[in-house]
């Protein structure tokens, strides 16, 4: 176990680091940096981006249309192999653009580091590069500097350090020296300690080097984001499942058709072609293309609702997510401090009070007029302005003449002002502890911050003439109490009705925040996240760190609120999560949410507050930081993943047909129906451009008061394996009976018939499988995706080419079918339309 450095005073620190006031000397620092090495950030050994590359072509479904490629090439289908190589190539470029990006979260994390420190060596206090800074260093650190190594604090005065990045805390940290006696004890509580890597805003102290390099908490948290691996997606997953199934089947149907030629002494080189033209009409040459189409699609609409997608396959993993581990500040709520509440210790001094508020602060407006300094400050000044008067109003009746500044140990400010009517009157400001202890409201207090509000009190003091001595001693005594101010950074009115949104559609909204328990709490009940007498469900970094694995195992889908939540604790509740199935959302702003957002299915980084590093670490960046956008992409996931499934049923009942038109005709003494220029046209440009535009498919209604997707739901669930087995069987059936009479009937055209029924049965069921329930014909759903349209008429328009160009015809073996002959096919055509319509009617009456 290390060292708990916060636990013991900084005299033992040094006693511990044999180290002293005076710094260590030269040359027991090169022995330690000998010892513990550059107080740097190390990564793995990075992959090559050739290597990125050349791991795009290990996907299982890659390689079967690898192999679809070659045997397209054997049989002297070029043109096809040439798309293929086309698609691959190109979907292997788009693979590696991510994942080249990911590697750069670590070079993001680094840049955090300062160049140069303060540091003392032999009594000496001189400047040297961060790098050289060894356990046992004294450092020195002063308002503008990053801490250049984690340090026990000794010497401190006013010192606040901004330390969000890490924590999570929003505003800076008061720091002080003393030792903490609590058992166990989150980041955000080490108050004696600065972290590698954090900003001091105010105030100077010293500080002992307790830990450099990967030793530090930044270190920690680089050694998680280099060994959590990231989470496939489920369509990764389900595509990955579907590839293999699909391969096998191939081949069994292949091996099948082919021993049964030869059992029916068929020549065997025509059934070895045959059954690789059947190989290759099963194998959805243009599934790969229209996936990444979808989810680019995806991501340039995400873009307009505020949601920068950085990892395309995770587009479609919004859809899947059951859980989101939501950040509160900024996310939840507006990252604003507002007044919420106000006690009054007297009517008679509440024109003082509120004087207090306005002018007693240093607030300042830039160039734009908008309000500079400390969060808490804007708020008190805003509330003050809206209920008296301007601060520079104020101001001239009550020009400020003296003040004393705020002082950690004191935890109090005074500012003193002339008084309109004569003499001087003192403000005293400061931490609720530090005035109430001398004047009561302990309970007032105690109420408020069970309310989840930060508390401040305000005191006064009337002076006939100016105090000869302007020190706390004599400033800060004798005071009338005028109340107590409660204030937070209040919950967005937009995400409390996403709570409910996720609600309804079965995700569990989940707040994890570096506030304490009491803040937490009333946040989430507010924002509807837990009810008003859920107590169970709310748990603090302590409590969590006692949980063994199987313990926490057994609670973690019903907390719901983690308060002073720690880096290693956020990846310890999305693995527990994974583990019990379900597919997280998890949102970041700091360099201390890296590995969580690294490890969660969906990584989600704030675009205005987050840090670089999350967002390398990241697969989608929040532009607005708002949590109702995140239920707004869980929407568009859903819509993509729907439209994604409407693509393979379309396709795989496409060349579901065109399987049992090819498998069947020999068996019933049929000649081959369909030559592999039919089939390659029918799966490039019947099955492409209009599977192509079902990506543009509006949402299904109500498609957020369904349940997510189970992560390990097959593709074809749903009834969709069903369907593309009977609707093909069906379609089989309608082109092997068009056969049948076309070579009775008309026995030199009989094959254009076959091609052209084949083709418009494709064209009616992707009409009608744009909506799972509603009929084609409903007012809501026929007209809304123009591009669809376009893609069937184009379609048509190219069929009809082959038949009636007569250049086309030498081509496709086609020949021009009379006006009754292309009515019969299109009447023909249409029954698979009315077939997959009267499914849908049984569908909606179930």
């Amino acid at each position: 176990m290390k060292q708990q450095w916060h636990k013991i005073s900084s005299t033992d620190v040094l006693q511990e680091l044999s180290s002293s006031d005076e710094g260590l000397t030269k040359d027991e620092a090169q022995s330690r940096l000998n010892k513990y090495g550059l107080n740097k950030l190390v990564g793995k050994k990075k992959r090559s981006p050739w290597l990125i590359f050349l791991d795009q072509f290990k996907d299982f479904m890659i390689l079967v249309l690898l192999s679809a490629a070659f045997i397209a090439g054997m049989v002297g289908e070029l043109s096809d192999t040439l798309a293929i190589f086309i698609i691959i190539f190109l979907n292997a470029i788009i693979g590696f653009v991510q994942e080249y990006r990911a590697e750069q979260a670590m070079e993001a994390l680094k840049k955090m580091s300062a160049p140069i420190a303060n540091i003392m060596r032999d009594g000496v206090l001189s400047q040297k590069e961060s790098y050289e800074i060894v356990p046992g260093d004294i450092i020195h650190i002063e308002a503008g500097s990053i801490v250049p190594a984690d340090l026990r604090l000794f010497d401190s005065h006013s010192l606040q350090i901004e330390e969000a990045a890490l924590t999570g805390e929003s505003v800076p940290v008061l720091k002080n020296e003393e030792k903490i006696e609590m058992d166990s004890t989150a980041l955000g509580d080490q108050l004696n300690m600065a972290f590698k890597g954090t900003t001091v805003t105010f105030g100077r102290s010293k500080g002992i080097v307790v830990a450099t390099g990967m030793e530090t908490q930044i270190g920690q948290i680089a050694q998680m984001l280099e060994s959590e691996k990231e989470a496939k997606t489920p369509l990764q997953e389900r595509l990955a499942s579907f590839g293999k199934n699909l391969a096998l089947i191939i081949i069994a149907l292949c091996v099948i058709f082919f021993l049964a030629g030869l059992y029916r002494g068929e020549e065997p080189l025509l059934m070895l072609l045959t059954a690789i033209s059947l190989a290759v009409a099963a194998i959805p040459e243009a599934l790969p293309a229209v996936v990444t189409i979808s989810l680019a699609l995806g991501a340039r609409r995400l873009v307009k609702k505020n949601a920068l997608m950085r990892k395309l396959a995770a587009v479609e993993t919004l859809g899947s997510v059951s859980y989101i581990c939501s950040d509160k500040t900024g996310t939840l709520t507006q990252n604003k401090m507002r007044v919420e509440e106000i006690d009054h210790t007297s009517h008679e001094y509440i024109h003082e009070m509120l004087v207090a508020i306005t002018i007693s602060n240093d607030v300042t407006h830039d160039e734009k007029d908008k309000l500079l300094g400390d969060p808490t400050e804007i708020a008190l000044l805003e509330y003050g302005e809206k209920k008296l008067k301007t601060k520079a109003e104020l101001s001239q009746n009550y020009p400020r003449v003296r003040e004393i500044p705020f002082d950690s140990d004191r935890k109090k400010m005074t500012t003193i002002h002339k008084r309109p009517q004569g003499g001087f009157i003192s403000f005293t400001k400061g931490a609720t502890e530090a005035l109430t202890k001398d004047y009561g409201h302990h309970k007032v207090a105690e109420e408020m911050a069970n309310k989840g509000l930060r508390t401040l009190s305000f005191a006064m003091r009337i002076w006939d003439k100016l105090p000869e001595e302007c020190i706390p001693e004599k400033v800060e005594k004798n005071l009338t109490f005028l109340g107590i101010v409660g204030l937070m950074d209040p919950p967005r009115e937009e995400a409390k009705e996403a709570v409910k949104l996720c609600q309804t559609a079965g995700i569990k909204p989940v707040m994890i925040t570096g506030d304490h328990k009491s803040t937490a709490r009333a946040i989430a009940k507010r924002l509807g996240i837990i009810d008003e007498d859920s107590n169970d469900n709310v748990i603090g970094s302590s409590e969590l760190d006692r949980l063994n694995e199987d313990e926490f195992s057994k609670r973690v889908e019903d907390i719901q609120v983690y308060a002073r939540a720690t880096p290693q604790q956020k990846l310890k509740i999305i693995k527990a999560l994974q583990k019990k199935g379900h597919y997280v959302a998890m949102t970041g702003d700091g360099v201390n949410d890296a590995p969580a957002l690294k490890s969660a299915n969906i990584g989600i980084a704030m675009g205005i507050t987050g840090t670089d590093v999350s967002k390398q670490a990241s697969h989608m960046i929040l532009l607005d930081d708002n949590f109702a956008t995140i239920v707004e992409t869980v929407k568009e996931g859903r819509r993509i993943f729907a439209n994604i499934k409407k693509f393979i049923k379309y396709t795989m009942t496409s060349n579901s047909g065109e399987l049992w038109t090819l498998f069947l005709a020999p068996f019933l003494g049929l000649p081959i129906p369909l030559l592999p220029i039919h089939i390659l046209w029918i799966n490039i440009v019947t099955d492409g451009l209009p599977g192509l535009a079902l990506t543009g498919e509006k949402a299904e209604p109500h498609i957020m008061n369904k349940k997510p997707r189970h992560p390990h739901e097959n593709i074809f669930a749903g009834g969709m394996g069903t369907h593309i087995l009977w609707v093909g069987l069906f379609m089989g059936v309608v082109v092997l009976s068009t056969q049948y009479f076309g070579i009775k009937y008309y026995p030199e055209k009989w094959q254009t018939m076959v091609f052209t029924v084949l083709c418009l049965s494709q064209i009616g069921h992707v009409l009608s499988i744009r909506s799972e329930r509603l009929s084609f014909f409903h007012p809501k759903r026929i007209f809304t995706n123009w591009a669809l349209w376009l893609a069937v008429l184009f379609t048509l328009f190219l069929q009809l080419c082959t038949i009636y160009i007569p250049i086309l015809n030498k081509i496709f073996h086609t020949k021009p079918l009379s006006l009754n002959q292309l009515g019969l096919t299109l009447l023909i055509s249409g029954l698979v339309f009315f077939a997959v319509e009267l499914e849908k009617f049984f569908k909606r009456f179930k």
